[in-house]
């Protein structure tokens, strides 16, 4: 278990669990099972979970940003297995993004992949709640509008969509757009 997860439910232990499994070559099965099996029984209805972590920020619409995240995934022809997605303050993301990327600068979003097939998702999206909201005021556009856009992203990277390249980019933000515009809520 890494020193800054802090988790207070014991259904989190195996979201750590996740985090830890993707940085080693060998692991316990024991220890996988058990894990999940503790994680499985505490929500069967979605694989979509939101937690944060050291953030006040209260997620409105959860289920239908569930239902709305799986529809995307659905019309790419993939299986959600679990995404948790963690929002967070800029300092906690940084942090993440200095140890698992070593990029020494503040981000909004941090997509995990711990997928172990083509066309199946297993994955955590830390998002900054702070920096979502330096960028809403920057792009002059709502906060909502812009964490969806953000959660929406992460999904589409999950997908196979990048933004490397400027071609590359222009698809991703036609894709966020597309995604944005079907919200019925």
């Amino acid at each position: 278990m890494f020193a800054f997860f802090q988790w207070k439910l014991p259904s989190l232990c195996c979201f750590s669990f996740i985090l830890k499994k993707s940085r080693r070559k060998k692991q316990n099965e024991c220890e996988g099972i058990c894990l999940a099996t503790i994680f499985t029984s505490v929500n069967k209805k979605s694989p979509i979970h939101f937690f944060k972590e050291d953030v006040s920020f209260r997620l409105l619409k959860q289920e239908e940003l569930k239902k709305w995240i799986l529809l995307a995934f659905k019309k790419n022809e993939t299986t959600v297995i679990d995404i948790n997605f963690i929002f967070c303050s800029d300092k906690y993301l940084l942090k993440l993004n200095k140890e698992y990327l070593g990029h020494n600068y503040f981000t909004d979003i941090i997509t995990f992949d711990n997928s172990k097939e083509n066309g199946i998702v297993e994955a955590d999206i830390f998002i900054s709640s702070e920096r979502v909201m330096a960028n809403a005021k920057k792009f002059k556009t709502g906060f909502r509008d812009e964490l969806h856009r953000v959660m929406i992203h992460g999904a589409l990277h999950l997908m196979g969509y990048d933004d490397k390249t400027a071609k590359a980019e222009k698809a991703m933000r036609q894709a966020e757009e597309y995604w944005l515009s079907k919200r019925n809520f």
